[in-house]
């Protein structure tokens, strides 16, 4: 069959979800179709943020192909219309685009350009985040339990988990508090003789079970990790182009505007793309140490892409769809609260919602296997959810 085919060809570090997995063949909007036909409603998939295969997308897409791609050794409008329709999108001096091709890459060359400009080389991260998988990044992005030592330059701290985390929501400064952590952190590498070159941070800590910081948390952070020589680097990977349906950018509702932004899964709705964006003046202090090349980072048609993209979201009037969608979801999930004592807590916004189960809500015990068991019975109703993994 064709998963022990799978199994053999790729190996078994790749997973799947679903005790059954899906053999998906074709996709539509918000729909996805089995190879029997069945169709499912993508309620998961974060990567085709305007739907899977939107006819503009593809069209922009198959006449640049068939046009010419290149790289950014040379001249093309594309890659700098591109540039620039985004660099609308972004607040303050954010205006200065280096395209890559994923998220992992956005974010090592973030590091990169966080350590030449400030001299440093600490890094601070929260708790079971994922930012990528390249070496570097793998060591800021431990969702899954680690098996190595942590690196002497890397540094985590506890995201603002009122529902299980050391500081509970009965606290009368959450958000000072839980920010205060970062002192820790700052101090734990000032100890071993480093300094923090940045922090990346989540608008929206997903990989933790989606907690949505209150805006004092984000600022603090800020304040605090420039005060020691650090650069705020905001991932938008998962949070971005107008998934919490108030602004573009999902560290814009805590009104803050980071030294660098990384962007990655919806910005090609499926196509590889991704971008950093900083301040003309940290792009020319980077550029002092080190210049940037990236084979297929900025190619033509991923430019083209990029651009049908934001098009869609613009004429579409995506962020007010997010927003009506998101605020109806929520109210029916709060409803169901009502009535069902395994939902513990809601928590989220705009398209971007968890569910933490509970087996009592006193003592919060998790419905682990019961979480499982819906994963599954949803699909067979036709709805695509996931699960989070959270280290309890």
């Amino acid at each position: 069959c064709i998963r022990d085919s799978r199994k053999r060809a790729m190996g078994p570090a790749y997973k799947h979800f679903y005790e059954r997995p899906l053999y998906l063949v074709r996709g539509e909007g918000v729909w996805l179709y089995g190879h029997d036909g069945t169709r499912y409603l993508d309620c998961y998939n974060n990567v085709p943020s305007v739907g899977h295969c939107h006819p503009h997308v593809l069209d922009a897409l198959t006449r640049q192909a068939s046009t010419l791609n290149t790289h950014t050794r040379y001249l093309h409008h594309n890659i700098i219309e591109y540039a620039e329709m985004l660099a609308d999108t972004l607040p303050g001096n954010l205006s200065v685009c280096t395209l890559v091709c994923t998220g992992t890459e956005a974010n090592d060359l973030a590091y990169r350009i966080a350590r030449a400009v400030s001299g440093n080389d600490g890094a601070i991260y929260t708790e079971n985040a994922y930012h990528g998988n390249s070496t570097l990044v793998h060591e800021l992005s431990p969702e899954f339990r680690r098996k190595r030592p942590v690196p002497d330059f890397v540094v985590g701290v506890e995201p603002p988990y009122t529902y299980r985390g050391p500081i509970g929501e009965d606290h009368p400064d959450v958000a000072g508090a839980y920010a205060d952590l970062v002192d820790d952190a700052i101090a734990t590498l000032h100890a071993r003789g480093k300094a923090p070159a940045m922090m990346i941070i989540d608008s929206i800590y997903d990989a933790k079970g989606v907690l949505t910081p209150a805006p004092e948390y984000q600022q603090a952070l800020h304040r605090k990790v420039r005060a020691a020589g650090g650069l705020i680097v905001c991932d938008e990977v998962q949070s971005g182009l107008t998934r919490l349906g108030d602004n573009y950018w999902g560290f814009m509702d805590s009104d803050v505007v980071p030294d660098i932004v990384t962007m990655g899964k919806p910005m090609g709705d499926g196509h590889p793309l991704a971008v950093v964006v900083t301040t003309p003046e940290i792009a020319a202090e980077f550029a002092k140490e080190s210049q940037y090349f990236n084979t297929f980072g900025g190619n033509p048609v991923s430019a083209a892409v990029g651009k049908a993209v934001l098009e869609v979201v613009e004429r579409e009037d995506i962020l007010n769809s997010v927003k009506s969608v998101g605020d109806y979801i929520l109210a029916g999930l709060h409803k169901l609260s009502q009535h069902h004592s395994l939902i513990g807590e809601i928590r989220g916004k705009g398209l971007f919602i968890a569910v933490e189960l509970v087996r009592d809500r006193i003592s919060k015990e998790p419905a682990t296997e019961e979480t499982s068991r819906i994963l599954e019975l949803m699909r067979e109703a036709g709805v695509l959810i996931a699960l989070s993994h959270i280290h309890i």
